[in-house]
């Protein structure tokens, strides 16, 4: 079933073409992701799709009554309300029996009221719903339903918007980058939660895992042509991967015959006949293949690194709290020549806090740090770059110099290094209030890695920057020489790029982890539920050499776990019907109906058991 589709669309700004007649369709159940690099409208498309903006050209048209819903970077919600207002304000009627109900448990005297919303809740199925949006807020960490918007960090604004969105259940949910500001436990959530519920997708991500694990087709946007990809991530990189070289292929022969052409109309046939116009008009049409270039512009990074000397920073016995809420108490460490340490946990468990101590912007309760003299500390933090209004992005850089020192002796123009990020001429020369998001983080990237620095930390570097530049920046991370620390949910980036892990529980509890954050997901899930207390050091640093050897594919490893959880429930369901069979007072024909039910309660659990046996024996083999 068509849910809507886009013919011919194209937006514009001023003289900056974001999209020209761009025609696509959106079926039921497809979980599409769209990727497309910074700066050619990827939220400008979203916002037509939800009907927030309207093209210059080109209709969209929808479903009849298609109900959609679009989660945008931008949170509107109202900052009076309190966290269960702001849900209950969703236009849902099944939010406003709920609410009455909780209205009548506030006064239990109006016995009638109270009658009527639980005859209410009964016949709309609103008890399922109302611990539906409950486990939904709880897993986004939005427990205290009652503290005002005004009062939530902008993380925690994001979270609810995500929550109120998910809660229409709508036909169609646009996302705008829905794992910002998203813990790895909450993605991981959020992942099980689409692959569970019957959405239909279209969103924008950079979350490569997400992208994987959720979209069942890719759509590109690239040098204005949208090309469509009918699998997952890595479907779309082979395929991808297979269009380029069929593209080198075409242009290589269009070179050929270009060449052996041009040798034809140096000769100036003097003939003008039909056939030999013709061959003229060809030849234009030849040269234009033939000249056609790849855009696949790269964010070189040759930027020479200073070198370090063997004493770059040490923790001894220190110490951080903020009231009765301890970030390190007493953490020792010493930093070794080219470690690569990835920083995961939850928020609030003192991550940032972390960083800003590391680099001395934020002193210690108690303690030493010592910090080498050859270290060149270059931050990159979440606060992004701060520019007075009025500059253009030429300026910025050539706050630094006109000239930048690259390696072996070379340099380059602050002109010519902006080309290298993908900053054209024309685009250097705009203010940088007028940047998208993932230019003005592409920008202050720059800004950082320009400065020399030799011990690089990164706090959530992927977010806003598009796929292309993460995939540069990935490359150069691998082969910097320097200290590398990064804080980043993006999960794909940490595999790539950490060799170890700080993983912060809370309360001063950091466990040094000896791989990437695969390795830890499977270690965790190796581990019983119960974990014993004194879990020995070497059997942490072990782990890599015995960790199970799992051989079931993501999806049956999700199935796995959940199965156990399926189960338990299932017999619960058995036993409270087994037990009605003793203190209900049913007739013959109620028996009957009810031990259908049981019998075919029975069958499923069978059923569950068996499939949990069959998935442990293959983990076995």
């Amino acid at each position: 079933m068509n849910y809507l589709s886009v013919e011919n669309v194209s937006k514009s700004y001023g003289m900056l073409v974001l999209f020209e007649n761009l025609s696509f369709g959106i079926n039921q159940g497809q979980k599409i992701g769209f990727v497309a690099k910074n700066g050619t409208g990827k939220t400008s498309l979203l916002n037509i799709l939800a009907g927030k903006d309207t093209p210059d050209s080109g209709i969209v048209t929808y479903r009849k009554d298609l109900n959609v819903a679009f989660l945008s970077q931008e949170t509107e919600l109202n900052p009076s309300l309190t966290i269960e207002e702001t849900i209950f304000s969703t236009n849902l009627p099944i939010l406003k029996i709920i609410e009455r109900y909780e209205k009548a448990i506030q006064n239990p005297d109006d016995i009638e009221e109270m009658q009527k919303t639980i005859d209410a809740m009964d016949a709309n199925q609103a008890w399922d719903f109302e611990t539906t949006y409950k486990q939904i807020l709880s897993k986004l960490k939005l427990d205290n339903i009652k503290v005002k918007v005004e009062k939530l960090s902008g993380g925690q604004k994001k979270r609810l918007a995500l929550a109120q969105t998910l809660l229409t259940f709508p036909d169609l949910l646009i996302l705008d980058e829905p794992t910002n500001h998203l813990d790895l436990e909450m993605i991981e959530w959020l992942e099980e939660y689409f692959a569970k519920e019957n959405f239909t997708l279209f969103m924008v991500t950079h979350d490569r895992y997400f992208l994987e694990r959720v979209c069942n087709e890719i759509l590109e946007l690239e040098d204005g042509t949208l090309y469509s990809y009918k699998g997952n991530y890595s479907y779309y990189l082979q395929k991808k991967e297979e269009r380029l070289e069929n593209e080198a292929g075409e242009i290589a022969k269009a070179k050929q015959l270009y060449n052996k052409e041009l040798e034809w109309m140096r000769r100036q046939p003097k003939a003008r006949t039909t056939k030999s116009k013709s061959r003229i008009d060809d030849f234009h049409e030849i040269k234009e293949r033939a000249g056609k270039r790849r855009k696949d512009h790269q964010v070189q990074l040759e930027i020479n690194m200073e070198r370090m000397g063997t004493k770059i920073n040490e923790f001894h016995n220190v110490s951080k709290s903020f009231g009765e809420k301890k970030i390190l108490d007493k953490f020792n460490y010493n930093f070794q020549p080219g470690e690569r340490i990835g920083i995961i946990g939850k928020n609030g468990t003192g991550k940032s806090t972390y960083l800003n101590i590391l680099t001395g912007a934020i002193p210690p309760d108690s303690g030493k740090i010592t910090i080498g003299e050859t270290v060149k500390f270059g931050y990159y933090t979440q606060d992004g770059i701060q520019v007075k209004e009025g500059k253009k992005v030429i300026d910025v850089i050539r706050d630094f110099g006109d000239y930048i020192p690259l390696k072996k002796g070379r340099q380059i123009s602050a002109s010519q290094l902006l080309e290298r990020f993908l900053f054209d001429r024309k685009k250097q020369y705009d203010y940088v209030e007028k940047l998208s998001g993932g230019e003005r983080k592409r920008l202050y990237l720059c800004t950082v890695l320009i400065q020399n620095p030799n011990f690089l930390i990164l706090d959530e570097p992927t977010n806003d920057l598009d796929i292309v530049t993460l995939n540069v920046l990935e490359n150069f991370l691998l082969d910097f020489p320097g200290c590398l620390v990064v804080v980043s949910h993006d999960r794909y980036f940490m595999d790539k790029i950490v060799d170890h892990l700080f993983v912060f529980k809370g309360n001063a509890e950091i466990e040094d982890f000896p791989g990437n954050y695969s390795d830890f997901r499977i270690y965790e899930d190796s581990q019983p539920v119960e974990k014993e207390e004194n879990t020995t050091s070497e059997a942490k640093a072990n782990w890599l050499n015995e960790k199970p050897k799992v051989k079931l594919s993501y999806n049956e490893q999700k199935e796995f776990k959940n199965l156990e959880k399926e189960i338990h429930k299932l017999e619960q369901e058995r036993d409270a019907l087994q037990n009605k069979f003793a203190t209900e007072n049913w007739d013959g024909a109620e028996i009957d109906k009810q031990s259908v039910k049981l019998q075919e309660l029975i069958e499923k659990i069978d059923e569950k058991i068996n499939r949990w046996f069959a998935l442990s024996l293959k983990m076995e083999e």
